[in-house]
């Protein structure tokens, strides 16, 4: 157009946005007349020097050089003359480093006539008003900031800046993006959008509703369509470009608008993504090995234009129009250039070329894969390394990528990894996968297995020691289940870590299998992953699978050992009043004149705690075992940072009061309901492994009911609104609802696996709200015996669900690792965070908060919203669920490496307490005696020791030993503590010492 001096042109209506995006930065135009669907511009070009046709970029180029042509001798004798001077005053805009990602690091200093362009061109490109907010995506050291940052500063747009805390997180970092700010230009590279996870860029970075209305992605290949197009939710209307380029040009050289027919054709398409047309001064050359100037064929781009020249190393003067080699292979077809890999991604393998990028666009094209990177590793071996969508078989993959790769570029070996790692720039970071391949590899060294004979006598052998069954020759059935032979969740991580350093890798999904799965499953899994090329000894789809029974064949079995009445049960309609007191520091009372929130107290009486005014680190001694009798707790001293003495404690005695045989182990924690009457007298409700359900005195341990259940119970029990039923779940995917007063069976739910959640009722409601291992969490009407509605949380519910009642929410953890806030009234998902390891540990909300352990050893705490507002790290997996002061001020909780911990809400540590075993069980905040603002804290480690402790400080004020593992948590009535224990008893044991009984 500009070289037969175009004067006027038509443009459709619907093209009038292409043809100001392609042409803008070129030319200006007026509008002489509107016509149907026509517009005529008149036509104004401005002298700039931009090629916009590969065809032209030769002449122009010798056009440049030619020093010896009689038609513009003296013109182009000044241009061979003119050079960039980095010592003129005011020449430099700025200076950084290139980061040897792609190639030699080096110092670039950057003139502001080579970057200026850039973001003229930008503003035009992406159409930037003051209305936009663009995102600063890129680091300080990364040269598209300065673009990001000047194309909105001389827009009047906002500049989103967010710390590198929040960056590293994909949930948050999308929260803080496209809920709370919402983001309308963004520029990143194809890694740091690839961390959002292909569902999250779905449903929320080019959602239908997303606030994103650019999307530049460049620094590395640009996705394949047929991802791309997997990436975009149904109608969403976002602009993608691919812009590419190198800092030693300043910043970006091309770009490339993506046609929406392309987006929205439902055909599959493979082919690859032009770079584009060059941006504003820019010139574009593609040269053969020979260094001539191509039009058609493979051959190195090189980049340039009369000012678009930068200072590399020492150099002090460059001639202007130098053109400067990227390193990068293109395809040049009609007219079009294509990516095909940098210079050092082409390597020779089994014979032949090989680009490893191609490896990496394939295998990412795969429905399996979330993402992926490929490593040359010592240029010996090429690795693939993949983020899974869901478990999956290497061989299946394998088999994928030889449909699509020809046989010298199938992967050496594939290595499952939870997520890429990346530079500060946002690039794959090719030096730490090396780093995770070579860890691989020492642990595959020191793996001594044989064959899949010898991994199924390690099985057994693992199997036995950790369930104590050493003793017995016996090889172990086929059909055994992990949790009916004496397995917990402790013993299934302890497990799962034998199995994983055996096999020397990480086998995904096992604990899922552990917990619900015969051993002959476990091993068929593992198999799978280590001797892929191995046959099954037994089909999956034939497996032992826990089997359970029909509802009313269960409803029928139960039997009724003691139904002697205590009370009239009250009709449906009637409500009894209460207050429930559960483990970490939960209190509910309802239907009485004074309500307490759900979950917020810390005992039953109201006072204000006192926040902690010192850090403290307590280490305890080690005190004898002793039954009967506590510790005395004057002769522990507490040291404090310093390294002074701090005077011990007061001494408080703990002592038996009364203890009940279950039959079998006690691992629920305790119930105890409190009437708003004399009459009945409180009640502690506690199931164990006997299958028993109990209802004890509190004050005299009797027994007042008891009720055989179908299987196992390690549910702890939860009241109704009314106050007339109790709620467990069962071993035998059951959800009983029995009647507080007899234990009689109101209803029971069927689950499709064990029940070891245990209930949260909404008292607003009266929804029962329960997790089960079949991964599902159910609302359940026990008035209308039914189940309301019914959500999978993909992954195994262990832990219990917790209500927030201001926003109202229920919280649900898995096994998979995800957190999930769910509309307690719908049971849709209001969001969801994805941690990456087990979680065990119940969530706990406050009015601002809720928090949740993991099996990684970090405790987080995210707002309502679903942001992560920080993560307190430990030495040991938590799978003690977190308890809150009355004044939420503080969170106390226990790890596997031996520490009771107390944090404030901002996550900084304010004391911790070593004790003798792990810490499992949730501890209990209180009172010391009524009316008293001070509190104690009384907390469990499995060793069976009792630990009570000054809540502000952690200073020790008495320690007692039950005759027995415990994995129950502690609750606290008035100066009594109940708790159960893996020698069949619950105990309660009196506070004695400051207390006024």
């Amino acid at each position: 157009m500009k070289k037969c001096n175009l004067s006027y042109i038509l443009v459709e209506k619907q093209q009038i946005n292409k043809f100001k995006s392609s042409y803008e930065t070129l030319l200006n135009y007026d509008t002489l007349k509107e016509h149907n669907d026509l517009v005529l511009f008149r036509l104004h070009w401005k002298n700039v020097e931009v090629s916009l046709m590969l065809k032209d970029r030769k002449q122009q180029y010798e056009k440049e050089k030619v020093t010896n042509s009689t038609n513009s001798e003296n013109s182009n004798e000044e241009k061979s003359e003119e050079h960039m001077d980095v010592r003129l005053k005011h020449c430099l805009a700025y200076v950084l480093h290139t980061s040897g990602t792609t190639g030699i690091p080096k110092i670039v200093r950057v003139p502001h006539g080579c970057i200026v362009p850039n973001i003229q061109h930008f503003r035009v490109l992406f159409e930037v008003t003051q209305e936009d907010v663009l995102f600063l995506a890129s680091p300080l050291t990364f040269d598209p900031s300065v673009v990001e940052i000047f194309v909105a500063l001389s827009s009047g747009a906002c500049l989103l800046i967010v710390p590198t805390s929040v960056k590293v997180l994909p949930s948050k970092l999308a929260a803080a993006l496209f809920s709370h700010h919402r983001v309308t230009i963004l520029q990143a590279t194809p890694t740091l959008l690839r961390r959002f996870g292909s569902q999250l860029i779905k449903s929320t970075v080019l959602s239908a509703s997303t606030s994103l209305r650019v999307l530049a992605l460049g620094g590395e290949a640009f996705p394949l369509l047929t991802v791309l197009k997997s990436w975009r939710g149904v109608d969403n209307k976002t602009q993608i470009f691919n812009i590419y380029g190198i800092t030693e040009v300043s910043s970006w050289a091309t770009f490339y608008r993506i046609p929406e027919k392309f987006l929205n054709s439902t055909l599959k398409c493979e082919l690859p993504v032009p770079l584009g047309f060059p941006l504003l001064g820019t010139v574009v050359e593609v040269r053969d090995t020979n260094g001539f100037t191509i039009q058609e064929g493979r051959g190195q781009v090189f980049l340039g234009g009369r000012k678009r020249v930068c200072f590399l190393d020492d150099e002090t003067t460059v001639p202007l129009g130098t053109m400067r080699a990227t390193g990068d292979l293109v395809m040049v077809k009609d007219g079009e250039m294509f990516f095909l890999g940098r210079k050092d991604s082409q390597i020779k393998r089994h014979g032949k070329r090989l680009n490893i990028e191609l490896v990496q666009q394939v295998a990412e094209g795969l429905q399996q894969v979330e993402s992926c990177a490929v490593t040359w590793y010592n240029q010996e071996k090429l690795i693939l390394f993949v983020v899974s969508k869901n478990d999956f078989v290497k061989e299946y993959i394998f088999k994928e990528l030889q449909k699509h790769l020809p046989s010298h570029a199938i992967p050496d070996e594939l290595l499952l990894i939870e997520s890429l790692p990346f530079t500060s720039h946002g690039k794959i970071d090719v030096l730490e996968l090396n780093k995770i391949y070579l860890n691989y590899l020492n642990l595959k060294s020191g793996c001594k297995l044989n064959g899949k004979e010898e991994l199924w006598e390690k099985l057994q052998y693992f199997w036995k020691s950790i369930l104590n069954l050493s003793e017995d020759p016996l090889k172990v059935p086929n059909e055994s289940l992990f949790l009916n032979s004496g397995g917990d969740s402790l013993k299934s991580v302890r497990f799962l870590n034998e199995i994983e350093k055996l096999v020397g890798t990480s086998v995904p999904g096992l604990l899922e299998i552990i917990l619900s799965s015969s051993i002959l499953e476990i091993y068929n899994h593992v198999l799978q992953t280590v001797f892929p090329d191995e046959d099954l000894e037994f089909s999956k789809n034939h497996a032992t699978k826990r089997k359970f029974s029909d509802s009313n064949q269960e409803e029928t079995s139960g039997k009724s050992l003691h139904q002697k009445s205590v009370m009239t049960l009250s009709c449906d309609n009637e409500l009894t009043a209460f207050t429930a007191v559960s483990r970490g520091s939960q209190i509910l009372s309802l239907n009485t004149k004074s309500f307490t929130r759900l979950g917020l107290c810390s005992s039953a009486h109201s006072s204000d705690l006192i926040s902690p005014t010192n850090t403290q680190n307590v280490k305890s001694l080690n005190p004898p075992a002793l039954l009967g009798k506590s510790q005395d707790a004057s002769c522990v001293a507490e040291v404090s940072e310093a390294g002074t003495c701090v005077a011990a404690a007061k001494k408080m005695e703990l002592r038996v009061r009364w203890r009940s045989d279950t039959g079998k182990c006690v691992d629920a924690s305790p119930l105890v309901v409190i009437p708003a009457v004399e009459k009945p007298s409180p009640t502690v409700y506690m199931g164990s492994h006997s299958h028993r359900m109990m209802a004890l005195d509190l004050h005299s341990g009797k027994v007042k009911w008891e009720q055989i259940l179908g299987d196992r119970i390690e549910s702890s029990a939860c009241v109704s609104r009314c106050g007339n039923f109790i709620v467990v779940g069962c071993y035998n995917g059951l959800v009983y609802v029995l009647k507080s007063n007899s234990g009689e069976t109101h209803w029971t739910f069927p689950t499709e696996d064990a029940v070891k959640s245990s209930a949260a009722v909404d008292p607003t409601t009266g929804l029962l709200y329960v997790g089960s291992h079949d991964q599902h969490a159910y609302a359940l009407d026990i008035y209308e015996k039914k189940c309301v509605w019914k959500l999978h949380c993909g992954g195994t519910v262990s832990s219990s669900p917790c209500l927030s009642l201001l926003p109202h929410h229920l919280y649900v953890a898995t096994l998979g690792g995800l957190l999930l806030a769910i509309n307690p009234a719908t049971g849709k998902r209001v969001w969801q965070y994805s941690c990456g390891k087990p979680l065990f540990s119940s969530p706990r909300c406050g009015l601002q908060y809720v928090c949740i352990g993991c099996v990684d050893g970090s405790l987080l705490c995210f707002t309502h919203c679903g942001e992560q507002v920080w993560q307190f790290s430990t030495g040991e997996p938590i799978f003690s669920s977190p308890c809150t002061s009355a004044s939420e001020q503080e969170i106390f909780f226990g790890s596997h490496d031996c520490f009771i911990y107390c944090c404030n809400m901002k996550g900084h540590l304010q004391w911790k307490f070593e004790t003798t075993s792990r810490v499992y069980a949730t501890p209990f905040a209180f009172h010391r005696q009524e009316g008293s603002s001070e509190m104690l804290l009384a907390a469990a480690s499995t060793d069976g020791k009792l630990w009570i402790l000054d809540s502000k400080s952690g200073q020790l004020q008495s320690v007692y030993e039950l005759p027995g593992e415990v994995f129950s948590s502690p609750v606290v009535w008035e100066s009594m503590l109940i708790i159960g224990c893996r020698n069949n008893y619950v105990y309660c044991l009196d506070l004695l010492g400051g207390y006024q009984i």
